[in-house]
């Protein structure tokens, strides 16, 4: 049993360093592009994920707003709707799996670590939190993460957290 165990130790730090090369490479890539650099000065958002969107999405011209770049992405309630009344349900999940799970994340984060991000968005999300279930209000963050990622790509200007 040692020597498998051994053997499954050594795949798994051989797998820890390829992936530490790979993140640096996205790293060096990301310092190195002026489309991602701007991306990553939003709260939750970092290299990775300011990558992963540019790579991703096909313009900031295809989206005539923000809601329809959040839309893209799946981060809008659901509507069942019938005979006047209106049923808002959960997230669509109907765009992008893999960049709603980074927007999700960075939220978390920001809702986590409330001493990482700008006083203005935590402001926001703090008196949510307490009306909402704490998951409720991490999604309504990536939304507004979506939008603020939306601005910041279709106007061409570095995030201002004062806006």
């Amino acid at each position: 049993m040692k020597p498998l165990l051994r053997e499954l130790i050594d795949l798994l730090r051989a797998v820890d360093q390829r992936v530490a090369t790979l993140e640096r490479q996205i790293v060096t890539w990301h310092r190195a592009n002026d489309a991602s650099r701007p991306l990553s000065a939003i709260p939750g958002v970092g290299p990775l994920t300011a990558s992963a969107m540019l790579a991703s999405v096909p313009g900031h011209s295809v989206f005539k707003s923000g809601r329809q770049f959040a839309a893209w992405l799946g981060l809008v309630p659901r509507q069942h709707s019938s005979g006047g009344r209106e049923r808002m349900l959960g997230i669509s999940k109907r765009g992008n799996v893999y960049l709603r799970t980074l927007l999700i994340h960075g939220a978390r984060s920001i809702t986590t670590h409330p001493g990482s991000c700008p006083t203005r968005l935590h402001q926001w999300v703090e008196p949510l939190r307490g009306r909402r279930h704490a998951n409720v209000a991490v999604v309504a963050l990536a939304n507004k993460m979506a939008r603020i990622v939306w601005a910041v790509m279709a106007r061409d200007e570095p995030y201002a957290p004062a806006h």
